[in-house]
Formats: C-alpha cells, sequence, structure tokens
C-alpha cells in the first residue's frame, strides 16, 4: 500500500532512519558483543534480547525506506472555511448525541486514541473537503454508515508535535 506523506513527514521519517543507522545502530551491534563476551549463547539471555532488538531496529528501518520508496507526497488545498489535512475539526455525532473533536491527519500520525484521524480512515475521507453546517455521511462499508454535522473547523496547520506512528 502507498503512504499518503506530507513533506513534514518525509522529513521526520528521514530523520528516524538517519537516527537509527548512525546512532542506535552502534550501540546495538556494541549490546550485541558485550553480551557474546559473557560465554555459552545457548543459555545467554542477554545476547538474544540484544540480537533481538538489533533486528527490530534493522527492520524498523528497511520499513520506513520501503514507505519512502512508493510514498505519494499529499499537500493541503482545501479552502480557508474547507476540512483539510492538519485542521481540527468538531462534530456532532447523530447516533450517539455526542460532540468529538478529531484532527485530520496522514494515516503515519493517525492515532484515534488521541483524536488523530487518518485521511485513509472513513470518517477522514468523508470530512475533508466540506465547510461548517455540513451534514456529511460517513460510509464505514457497504452496510453500514452514519450522519455527522460539522460544527467548527479549526486550521491548525503545524505538524511539528506529531509523532511517526510505530508498528
Amino acid at each position: 500500500m502507498r503512504e499518503k506523506l506530507t513533506k513534514s513527514d518525509v522529513e521526520k521519517i528521514q530523520a528516524e532512519i538517519e537516527h537509527r543507522k548512525l546512532v542506535e545502530r552502534k550501540e546495538l551491534i556494541e549490546a550485541v558483543k558485550e553480551a557474546r563476551s559473557h560465554g555459552d549463547l545457548s543459555e545467554n539471555f542477554e545476547y538474544h534480547a540484544a540480537k533481538k532488538e538489533k533486528n527490530r531496529n534493522e527492520s524498523r528501518i528497511r520499513y520506513l525506506e520501503r514507505m519512502l520508496k512508493t510514498a505519494i507526497i499529499v499537500e493541503d488545498h482545501s479552502k480557508a472555511d474547507e476540512v483539510g489535512l492538519n485542521n481540527t475539526v468538531e462534530i456532532y455525532c447523530e447516533d450517539d448525541d455526542e460532540v468529538e473533536t478529531y484532527r485530520i491527519v496522514t494515516s503515519v500520525r493517525g492515532s484515534s486514541l488521541n483524536g488523530l484521524v487518518s485521511i485513509e480512515s472513513p470518517i477522514g475521507k468523508a470530512l475533508l473537503g466540506h465547510k461548517e453546517g455540513d451534514r456529511v455521511y460517513v460510509k464505514v462499508n457497504d452496510d453500514y454508515g452514519y450522519y455527522v454535522v460539522i460544527r467548527k473547523v479549526i486550521k491548525t496547520e503545524s505538524e511539528d508535535a506529531d509523532q511517526i506512528r510505530s508498528f
């Protein structure tokens, strides 16, 4: 699957790759060497744990590099009164009679528990391009959907504090 990333996402991913290659890789190799020097490897828990952590780091590097290779760069072209990328949206859920607040972000920054909804999610797709006061149908699947009303759109441009999701 091709990830949709902003230029900021790409920069953050490149910085993480560089940190993992230049800093963490060296530390983890040293940890493996240190653990190996403690003797019998078949019963050496430190060695197995260090090796596992080193492999996890290498796997993350490959994952991020593959993501960058296949990524699609997206930009926010929404008008001032429309829901767009990195905007905070206050919505009224008719079925639940509740008001919820979300920020629309790229999928690598999505974290629904923290109020960050991906542009790839059903609610993210449905809200993009709509305005305050619009009643929007959120299609979850072919059999189910629900309506929400957009109460407020807040233009929040900064994504500096957002973290790239780990796997």
